[in-house]
C-alpha cells in the first residue's frame, strides 16, 4: 500500500486548489471531511470520486471498522499523519475526507412544492449552512441561492449543513430578480420579511409561497421587495428589532410545518 507523504504530490495540491472556489466550480468537486459526512455520502449514494485516509487513523481504529469496509468499495488514498494534517480544514482531524462530484448547480426547479425558499446573498457561511441544515429538515428538497450569496460548497458551510448538502438541490440563479419573475408565473406567491408592515407570519397561508431570505447586514434588496406579493414580519416581544438570518428562517419554515401538522 502506498502512502503519500510529499506535499509536492499532484494529488495533494490538487485537494489543496479545492478550497478555492473558483477551483472548486471549475472541477465540479468539492471536500467534505470526518466520520459523520463521509456515511451520510455513502447512504445517500454521492459521487465519491476519491476517499482520504490518515494512515495512522487507520491503524489506530479511530474510523469504524464497519466504515473501513464501506469505504474499500471506493478509490481510498492513503497520506501521512503530517500530510493530513496539511490538508485538513478542522483542528482536530478525524483521518478521513473524501472528494465529492457535484450535482447539476442549473437544475430545473420543481414547481410542485408547497414552498420554495430563496437566498437574497446571504453572507455567511455559517448562516447559510444552517439554513440548509433545516431547509432539509422540513422536508423541502431544493433552494434557490443568488450570484452573491456565499458559495454552498465551501468547507465551513459543507459541514455546518451537518449532510443537508447531500439531500438538497441547490440551484443557482445568476438573477434572482429574473428567476423569482419566472416561478411567480407558476402561480406562487412572493414572501418577504420586512418590519414595515402589520402582516404577521402567522398570519400566511403557505401553500405555493417562495420565501425569499435576505442579505444579513441589507435585507432583501429593493428591486425584489418590489416584485414581492406578501411582506411580513416576526413579532417580537421584546427590544431587539431584527434576528440572525438563520434564525428568522427557522421560525418561518416551522410556521410551515405546524400547519402542515395540523392539516
Amino acid at each position: 500500500m502506498q502512502i503519500i507523504s510529499s506535499k509536492d504530490n499532484e494529488f495533494i495540491k490538487h485537494i489543496k486548489k479545492l478550497k478555492e472556489k473558483k477551483y472548486r466550480d471549475l472541477n465540479k468537486e468539492f471536500v467534505i471531511e470526518g466520520i459523520k459526512l463521509i456515511k451520510e455520502a455513502l447512504e445517500e449514494k454521492c459521487n465519491i470520486k476519491q476517499i482520504v485516509i490518515c494512515d495512522n487513523c487507520q491503524n489506530s481504529e479511530i474510523i469504524p471498522k464497519e466504515l473501513m469496509y464501506e469505504i474499500a468499495k471506493y478509490e481510498c488514498i492513503y497520506v501521512t499523519d503530517k500530510i493530513f494534517s496539511s490538508i485538513s480544514d478542522v483542528n482536530t482531524p478525524q483521518g478521513i475526507m473524501a472528494i465529492i462530484g457535484r450535482e447539476n448547480t442549473e437544475a430545473q426547479i420543481n414547481y410542485s412544492e408547497d414552498i420554495i425558499v430563496a437566498l437574497d446573498d446571504i453572507q455567511d457561511p455559517g448562516n447559510l449552512g444552517t439554513i440548509l441544515r433545516t431547509v432539509d429538515s422540513v422536508g423541502i428538497n431544493q433552494i434557490l441561492v443568488s450570484k452573491g450569496t456565499a458559495d454552498c460548497y465551501n468547507p465551513k458551510v459543507v459541514r455546518s449543513t451537518m449532510g443537508a448538502i447531500f439531500r438538497v438541490n441547490i440551484i443557482e440563479c445568476n438573477d434572482l430578480e429574473k428567476t423569482l419573475k419566472e416561478i411567480k408565473k407558476h402561480e406562487f406567491e412572493l414572501i418577504i420579511t420586512s418590519l414595515q408592515t402589520e402582516n404577521s407570519i402567522y398570519d400566511i397561508d403557505y401553500n405555493k409561497k417562495v420565501i425569499v431570505i435576505g442579505n444579513e447586514a441589507n435585507g432583501v434588496e429593493q428591486k425584489i421587495q418590489d416584485i414581492a406579493d406578501i411582506k411580513a414580519k416576526i413579532p417580537m416581544l421584546g427590544k431587539t428589532e431584527s434576528l440572525n438570518a438563520s434564525v428568522a428562517t427557522g421560525i418561518i419554515l416551522y410556521e410551515y410545518v405546524r400547519r402542515k401538522i395540523q392539516k
